[in-house]
């Protein structure tokens, strides 16, 4: 794997301590800050924090982000620190003993909520990756100093003038229940802040969450006017290109819940974010990001590559023709790339490789079309980015993003030409393109939507966007990787027939669904599990109309391809056909990996094993078979399951030869160890075996074991190809037959890493569950929720089967201990909270207890209605955490005035909640801030149905 490395360059020292600017120096008599270059504002920010303030410097974490499945990329520096946050860190590791941090983060921006992709190019600001600088405190320091040494370092040391500078804070949100951060306005105040310069704003500016859920709380940002002189408080937070946030002080006090209520975090954490780009910027004096020595040096090697104008940092109308928007987008992307790739991310069809795969290809666009740059120029450009950013193996991804680059541009020819024949030929109504032609061009040739959309926008129409949508559901499709080392033969073929689903007819029209039978094809038909070819036809005369292949079947000794017609086609005619080489290639992996799985079953389970079926598609192969047992043949198989794994892909790493052959019938049944399954063979038969050629096999003398079956199917030429394989499931489905589902290649590769991530998950919980028990309830709550989500996880995603089984069986260990730990600990508060209520007298009780627990509310409930049975009961608890009323009610059996599941669904719909029950016991949650008056009301409720 590449590797991309942020090292601070060690400059000579201006003054002061080792590596860092001296006050004195670092300003100007202008007030202005000093032109510093990039690499020594880096290196003077983490000198600053780990020399002056005793911070430790954490490496910067791959943009791939372990064990998030939240994330495509690391978008912020906290990523890695994710569970010293939520206080689920491993206590034997490394993380668990950091206090202070500082590091130089790589991020990447193009996927999920923060999604810089579409802005990139089009003004001065916007990266898809970008170095965030950031200092962490984990329960060590807080507010104050967080701000004294933001407030020194861009003042003092980096010579910025206070005049330049304004700071916002958060303002509070009534509706959420928080209050204003006050404590941070009044630490800026004693800083010297100016009120004029100390801004309130509310929940969208100033209170930071990085998803849907996790670590969150108050922000106070720095934001730096560039022109200065003046009072730019009314442009803060007015998205004005003269006045931007350079420094994000985020003090982590809460967690987002899946249900959206807040939960205080075990302890407090400060994490700051400040993106290198923009602070060099500032400190170099430019307006924009493009314009500082990050970026110069590319933007010069693009111009040296091109056959345009130079640079000129031109947007909107003033760069008509985006010829400066290319030059960003190009600079931009290139370094992406480069990061990406080090880190081990490739252009690939799902997830983030799917999103590096768009990201190259608009670069390849804008710098093919728009800079009118040669093929290869996007890639002759990774050593200027090795140079500022200090990538090694420069020389492999330069390999990897010419591969691409030359397969897109081959497709990006032959789509642009479809697209203008499609405007030019079609009654385009309302400005609405044709959605079948966008998915015909996306699918068959891997032409980008986004690119379409592109291409179209610059016509003034745009994709019949609901139908497109439509076509993507219902025609999804899993590629994969391509082996170079196959090449599949161009195939030219004749109609000789057309079936429109009632006759054979000589000529069909567009729109039309019909069967076509060729003199020749390349198109595997479905047929002994494997899935059938995909591609499409080209007819002569007219190479941009595309015919995609939706089916191909078998019928009658014919190959017929299911067609929809995208033009006139009649008998006689000559097509080209168009083989989706990356499907055919998957197909061929997964067919012999079945083979091979099925020899190694046979090998560590044993004879008895008998194939009862088997499908094989791109994405996944299929594996049905009985075994003889006298037990379960689930618990019987599944200690095996790692060995049947290991057998596998030790004839995958040996790299053996696949070899077949026509043979006749009876001469292929006389092989030792032949595997067949219940079908009707033709004669001759073809044969494939591994490792051993058929001639030794057909030799009585050779006790060589071996895979050997009869098959029609596509196979590799060596088992090597395959890569990894790992069985992601394993279930019986009827009595004496099993199903394994296993994956392949780069799926295999993220099963395993799946695995030991939630591998190492389970062994951090399972240190913290085996420590010291939980102090409270809630702790105790929490720890038994984690167990809950974990084993959730583990449950859905896709891992080895058989350490799937060994972490639900650790799982269920720990869900028992933790809700044996939450038991006590509610029986404990039980015990205190009736201890409160237990003297009293009550026909009718309503009254509310401290607790946070709605179990603990309904235990104490049944605890009182005990000790009086013909008591009417009710208690009411305030949640702190989450600001909901927990409800239970409890009343006599015999009761007809009052039913339990009435009062509370009353009570609780009075208080904004809901509730549900039975007559005699219920409960239910709600909202209220004053629980005084919900108390009042439901006792008035009672009190009338009772006495009614």
């Amino acid at each position: 794997m590449f590797r991309l490395l942020l090292v601070p360059r060690r400059l000579r020292p201006l003054g002061g301590p080792p590596g860092l600017p001296s006050a004195r120096s670092a300003r100007s008599f202008s007030g202005c800050p000093p032109e510093l270059p990039a690499a020594q504002v880096r290196s003077s920010f983490l000198d600053f924090f780990r020399q002056r303030h005793g911070h430790l410097l954490v490496p910067s974490s791959p943009v791939r982000p372990r064990g998030d499945p939240s994330l495509l990329f690391v978008n912020a520096g906290m990523n890695q620190f994710k569970p010293v946050f939520l206080g689920t860190v491993d206590p034997r590791s490394a993380m668990a003993s950091y206090r202070r941090v500082v590091n130089s983060q790589k991020c990447v921006r193009a996927g999920g909520k923060h999604n810089d992709l579409e802005d990139v190019g089009r003004d001065l600001s916007h990266h898809t990756f970008f170095e965030m600088l950031g200092n962490w405190s984990f329960g060590d320091y807080f507010k104050e100093e967080a701000c004294s040494m933001a407030w020194s370092l861009l003042t003092e040391h980096y010579g910025i003038s206070t005049d330049r500078l304004y700071v916002s804070y958060f303002a509070g949100d009534a509706e959420s229940g928080l209050s204003p951060d006050e404590e941070t306005r009044r630490i800026w105040l004693d800083i010297g802040v100016p009120p004029s310069r100390l801004l309130p704003f509310g929940l969208q500016e100033n209170f930071w969450e990085m998803g849907e859920s996790g670590p969150c709380g108050p922000c106070t940002e720095i934001h730096y006017d560039h022109v200065g002189g003046r009072n730019a408080a009314t442009l803060v937070n007015a998205d004005s290109p003269d006045v931007v946030e350079i420094w994000n002080l985020v003090f982590m006090q809460y967690n987002r819940e899946a249900d959206l209520s807040l939960r205080r975090l075990p302890q407090v954490s400060v994490d700051t974010g400040m993106g290198l780009e923009r602070l060099v910027s500032v400190l170099q004096g430019k307006r924009s990001n493009y314009d500082t020595d990050l970026f110069t040096p590319l933007l010069h090697a693009i111009h040296q590559r091109s056959k345009v104008a130079p640079y000129r940092g031109g947007t909107g109308v003033v760069d008509q023709r985006k010829v400066d928007m290319a030059y960003r987008v190009v600079a931009d992307h290139v370094r992406t790339l480069s990061v990406c790739i080090a880190d081990g991310v490739h252009p690939g069809m799902s997830g983030a490789e799917l999103v590096l795969r768009r990201i190259l290809r608009r670069a390849v666009r804008y710098c093919v079309e728009v800079l009118q740059a040669p093929r290869g120029a996007l890639a002759s450009l990774v050593p200027t980015v090795t140079h500022s950013l200090l990538v090694l193996f420069f020389l492999q991804i330069m390999d990897v993003i010419n591969e691409n680059e030359a397969q897109f541009l081959s497709s990006l020819q032959q789509g642009s030409r479809l697209i203008h024949r499609t405007l030019n030929r079609e009654d385009i109504k309302h400005g609405v393109f044709p959605a079948s032609v966008a998915w015909s061009l996306h699918r068959d040739l891997g032409f980008p939507l986004d690119l379409v959309d592109l291409v179209l926008e610059e016509r003034g129409v745009q994709v019949d966007r609901q139908e497109l949508d439509r076509l993507i559901t219902e025609n999804h499709k899993v590629n994969h990787h391509s082996d170079n080392r196959y090449e599949f033969p161009a195939c030219r073929a004749t109609v000789l027939a057309l079936y429109d689903g009632q006759a054979l007819v000589s000529e069909v029209t567009e729109g039309q669904r019909c069967g076509v039978i060729l003199d020749q094809t390349c198109f595997y038909s479905e047929q002994g599990g494997q899935s059938h070819d995909q591609g499409y036809f080209t007819r002569d005369g007219l190479q941009d109309v595309l015919y995609p292949v939706e089916d191909v079947v078998l019928v009658g000794g014919y190959v017929v391809h299911q067609v929809t017609a995208a033009d006139r086609l009649k008998s006689g005619d000559q097509v080209h056909l168009h083989l989706d080489q990356v499907h055919r290639l998957s197909c061929m992996v997964k067919h012999t990996a079945t083979h091979i799985l099925n020899f190694s079953l046979r090998t560590v389970v044993g004879p008895s094993v008998h194939q009862r079926g088997s499908h094989v598609s791109a994405d996944r192969l299929r594996f049905d078979f009985s075994v003889k047992v006298t037990d379960s043949l689930t618990s019987y198989f599944v200690s095996q399951l790692q060995q049947v794994e290991q057998c596998v892909n030790d004839v995958i790493s040996a790299n053996q030869t696949v070899h077949s052959q026509e043979l006749p019938l009876h001469t292929a049944r006389s092989i030792r160890g032949l595997r067949t399954v219940d079908e009707v063979y033709p004669d001759p038969v073809r044969v494939v075996s591994v490792a051993v050629p058929l001639s030794e096999l057909l030799d009585d003398n050779t006790d060589r074991r071996t895979s050997v079956e009869l098959c029609c199917g596509t196979h590799l030429r060596r088992t090597g190809a395959i890569k990894d394989l790992v069985i992601v499931s394993e279930r019986q489905m009827v009595k004496g037959i099993s199903r394994i589902i296993a994956v392949t290649g780069r799926e295999a590769t993220l099963a395993r890493e799946a695995g030991q991530v939630l591998s190492e998950n389970v062994d951090s919980l399972s240190a913290r569950l085996s420590g010291s028990a939980p102090s409270s309830l809630d702790s105790a709550q929490r720890l038994a929720k984690e167990v809950g989500v974990l084993s959730d996880a583990v449950d859905t995603t896709p891992i080895p089967q058989w350490q799937r089984r060994e972490l639900q069986g650790r799982l269920r260990a720990l869900q028992r201990s933790s809700n044996t730990s939450v038991r006590k600990l509610e029986t404990r508060e039980v015990r205190r909270t009736w201890s409160q209520f237990s003297s009293r007298p009550f026909p009718l009780f309503v009254d509310w207890v401290e607790t946070d627990s709605l179990s603990v509310v309904m235990k104490t409930v049944n605890q009182l209605s005990a000790a009086s049975p013909l008591s009417h009961v009710m208690l009411l608890a305030h949640q702190r955490h989450s600001g909901k009323v927990l409800c239970a009610c409890q009343v006599p059996k015999d009761s007809t005035s009052l039913l339990a599941s009435d009062w509370a669904m009353a009570v609780c719909h009075h208080i904004g909640g809901s509730a549900g029950g039975s007559a005699v016991v219920a409960k239910g949650t709600g909202s209220s801030s004053d629980i005084t008056e919900a108390l009042r009301w439901a006792e008035e409720f009672a009190r009338r149905k009772i006495q009614q």
